[in-house]
Parts: C-alpha cells; structure tokens; sequence
C-alpha cells in the first residue's frame, strides 16, 4: 500500500474543512501547518454571531452581479485564510504553511484556480506564513512561496514610484 504524501495529506485535510463554508459560490477551507503540526483551520463564512449567506439564502455579490475576485467588501464572509490566522498565535505562524483548498458552490466540485485575495495576502504576509499551497486537482497541486508577494506587490498597481 502507497502511503499518501504530506502536501496532499494535508490538502485532503483542508479540503474536509471547506465543507464546513456556508459560502453560496465558493466553499474554501485552509489549515495552517508548521512543523508538520496542525495550528489552526478556517473556512470561510459570517462573522461569529451574524447569519451566514446560506442560512439566508442570497449571496449580495452575487445578486448585484460582482464577478470573481472583486469586491469583497460587498461580501458577509470572512475569508478561510483570515479565519485560519485569526485561530492561531503569531508565535505559531511565523515559519508555516497554508493548505487551501476551494470548491465551487454549485457544481461542488474541485476550483483549483484559486489564489489568496490581495487582502489575504496581506494577512498571511503579516502572519509569517511562509509558503502557501493550493490543491488544483486530487492529487496536484501549486506551490506559492510569499516572499514573491513581497517582491511583487499587487497593492501598488501602476502608481508606484520609480525603482520602488
């Protein structure tokens, strides 16, 4: 019998804790390893003691016909990398790994073309996560190291200075 690599172990894991999400378009779950021990998980979904998107049957980015990938300020949740770090000691974060994991709402099957917010990004910046690995199918995946989100700061956009 062919042992399951960690990467994916831990991947199947997040993947359990997306089904936790009461998004209604996309269903994320994330752990945070280090030291080849699981820190915390998150999915995402409201913030404690607000109704969630699937107990009230509407997702408001959907109804006002945002696309993908903008306008999460419109949204209730509250991402599945946030709340993975929210759970979690900075003490514990600093040097880990990020396993996400996403499916689409609707069909329930497997979204591999994912990547943290620009929001997140931040967060897990901040946090010290290290690397950040993203499930694509059931047995690959992708592999983001952050300090590239360093070197590559989505946030400055065209208005950065020369040479920043």
């Amino acid at each position: 019998m062919e042992r399951r690599d960690k990467i994916n172990y831990y991947l199947d894991i997040a993947e359990a804790v997306c089904a936790r999400s009461t998004c209604l378009r996309r269903k994320f779950g994330a752990i945070v390893v280090k030291n080849d021990e699981i820190i915390s998980t998150g999915y995402n979904g409201a913030p404690r003691g607000r109704r969630n998107c699937s107990d009230i049957g509407v997702c408001y980015r959907a109804k006002l016909g945002v696309p993908r990938g903008q306008r999460y300020e419109l949204c209730r949740s509250v991402h599945a990398e946030a709340n993975a770090i929210i759970s979690a000691a900075r003490a514990d974060l600093i040097g880990s790994e990020l396993y996400l994991a996403c499916h689409d709402a609707e069909t329930g099957r497997l979204d591999g073309a994912v990547e943290p917010c620009s929001m997140c990004k931040r967060l897990i910046l901040n946090a010290g996560i290290e690397r950040v690995y993203i499930r694509d199918d059931a047995d690959r995946y992708s592999v983001i190291e952050t300090a590239v989100w360093i070197d590559n700061d989505d946030s400055l956009g065209d208005t950065a200075p020369e040479g920043y």
